[in-house]
C-alpha cells in the first residue's frame, strides 16, 4: 500500500471516478493519506461525490506520472474518526489548510478497502499491489 500512496502523491493531481445511476462522473483530487495502514482520500460532505461515495462505494482512481500510471479500484469507506480527519490534515497542511479543519462539520475522509491498484508502463509488464 506504501508504494501506492508514494505513487498517487508523486501525481500531484490523480482522478476519482463514481457512479451516480448509469452515469460515471470523474474529477480531480489531490490530497492522500496512510493512517492505521489504509489509503485515505478526503472531501467535502455537500458535494456530490461525497453522497455518490456513500450511495455506491464502488471507485477508481486514476494518475500518470511520467511515462507510467496507476489504476487502483476498491470500495470508499467512511471514517468518522477525528484521528483520520486529523491525519489528512497534518500529511496534506498546504493542500487542505485552506479549506477544512478536523472538526469543521465538512472535511470527510474515507479510506479504500478491498483494493487492487495496477501501475502500468509502456515498456513493462504491469504491477499489481493489493490493499
Amino acid at each position: 500500500m506504501e508504494e501506492v500512496l508514494n505513487y498517487l502523491k508523486a501525481c500531484g493531481t490523480f482522478y476519482l471516478a463514481t457512479n451516480h445511476g448509469d452515469q460515471p462522473h470523474v474529477r480531480p483530487f489531490g490530497a492522500v493519506c496512510e493512517h492505521n495502514g489504509r489509503l485515505y482520500i478526503v472531501t467535502n460532505n455537500r458535494k456530490k461525490v461525497y453522497r455518490q461515495m456513500l450511495d455506491n462505494p464502488k471507485v477508481e482512481i486514476c494518475g500518470m506520472n511520467q511515462d507510467t500510471w496507476i489504476r487502483v479500484e476498491g470500495e470508499a469507506v467512511h471514517d468518522e474518526s477525528r484521528e483520520a480527519r486529523a491525519k489528512m490534515l497534518e500529511d496534506n497542511k498546504a493542500a487542505l489548510s485552506s479549506m477544512y479543519s478536523a472538526d469543521d462539520g465538512l472535511m470527510e475522509v474515507l479510506y479504500l478497502k478491498n483494493a487492487t491498484a495496477t501501475i502500468y508502463s509502456f515498456t513493462a509488464e504491469p504491477k499489481v499491489v493489493r490493499f
